[in-house]
């Protein structure tokens, strides 16, 4: 049996998708809704035989569909989301954020809990081989027990959007939702732990200064750092600078015990790599005991097929074949609506922290913050 995909939303995140769609074993795109004529010129370069649904209202009613992918603009995730609920019972990844405010939170948390097919939230950056490795050799302990954890990246500025609505915190929930709702994912994650208080410092001091839309200047964060700290004692910080694109490692993850280090190393798209500098550098784990000393450094290669088939270093491949064995073969969802719902509250906590110049709560067990 071949599996068939609606999508709602094919520009570059849409795109990659069907890329790594076209990579499962038996999984076809089948119809798809998007309203941007330059969009839809692209995906007939991609599927030259997809069918275009006039409306979400008619994707969503059409009978020759098995499951379906959101890869909308972050501010439609919601109310889309909200839709398929309503009209269907197939199973849905949709990507994050999965909102953007905080008043949509309740509402996806209790209108999800009556799905009976799996939901599924994207969040790739736990796939990239190199971050699973590390993921892995945190469970294993070798480096002791997490005491800190930190994420830095330093990477190209946000790109252009179809009408431009990545330029606006209203339509993005703000850099630290936006963008960074996955490495709260992480924290979380490697933590197995909630948060219970964020403190952020960041601004907008390098990129989109001079742009203006509709005479409006763009309101997004190009830098910050935000500390969160977890109940079980364990303190967690993420650094992020997006002028920063000559950097040799887009992400770089460590996770320090009183064992010893761990590191991980993750380049950016090879489309973006100087390749007058020779091939992009291998992404790579580090271990470094503190008896005895001295780093063990393990290379993580990355299928060539899978990179070139998006911007996430394989990742949307693994996330997809999860996902795809889920509907397929009953397996359990990896990334919760609880999880990608928790993750947004740690990137409001960090925005709300930056605007007032205070210090954020996180209660309820990850689900408010104040």
């Amino acid at each position: 049996m071949t599996l068939r995909y609606g999508i709602i939303g094919c520009g570059m995140m849409g795109q990659e998708h069907i890329r790594n769609i076209q990579l499962l074993p038996k999984a076809s795109v089948r119809a798809i809704f998007e309203p941007d004529p330059g969009m839809r010129q692209r995906i007939l370069d991609l599927l030259p035989e997809v069918r275009f649904e006039s409306s979400i209202e008619t994707l969503l009613a059409a009978a020759d569909l098995d499951a379906l992918v959101i890869a909308s603009p972050n501010f439609m995730h919601a109310e889309q989301l909200l839709a398929v609920l309503a009209q269907t019972d197939l199973p849905v990844l949709v990507e994050k954020p999965l909102v953007t405010n905080a008043t949509d939170i309740e509402r996806i948390r209790h209108a999800t809990e009556r799905h009976r097919a799996p939901i599924w939230v994207a969040m790739e950056y736990r796939y990239m081989p190199p971050v699973a490795a590390l993921l892995e050799q945190i469970r294993s302990g070798v480096h002791g027990t997490t005491r800190q954890f930190s994420l830095r990246e330093h990477r190209f500025p946000f790109l252009a959007k179809v009408g431009d609505w990545n330029r606006f915190n209203k339509n993005t929930g703000g850099t630290l939702v936006e963008k960074c709702c996955h490495f709260f994912d992480l924290m979380r994650l490697q933590s197995q732990s909630e948060a219970i208080r964020v403190f952020a410092s960041g601004g907008i001091d390098v990129n989109h200064l001079a742009e203006r839309y509709d005479d409006q200047a763009p309101d997004i964060l190009d830098n910050a750092f935000v500390i969160v700290d977890f109940a079980n004692g364990q303190r967690a910080m993420l650094e992020l600078c997006m002028f920063a694109e000559g950097s040799r490692f887009q992400e770089e993850l460590c996770a320090v015990g009183e064992l010893g280090k761990l590191e991980a190393s993750v380049p950016g798209p090879g489309r973006f790599w100087n390749a007058e500098l020779g091939p992009a550098p291998t992404p790579q784990l580090v271990f470094s005991p503190r008896q005895p000393t001295g780093p063990v450094t393990t290379p993580i290669a990355v299928d060539p097929t899978l990179l070139a088939a998006g911007d996430h270093n394989g990742s949307t491949y693994y996330q997809h074949l999860g996902f795809y064995q889920a509907i397929t073969e009953g397996q359990s969802v990896d990334v919760s609506v609880a999880d990608g719902l928790k993750a947004v509250v740690l990137g409001l906590a960090a925005q709300q922290s930056i605007a007032t110049g205070l210090a954020v709560a996180i209660s309820d067990d990850g689900w408010h913050f104040s």
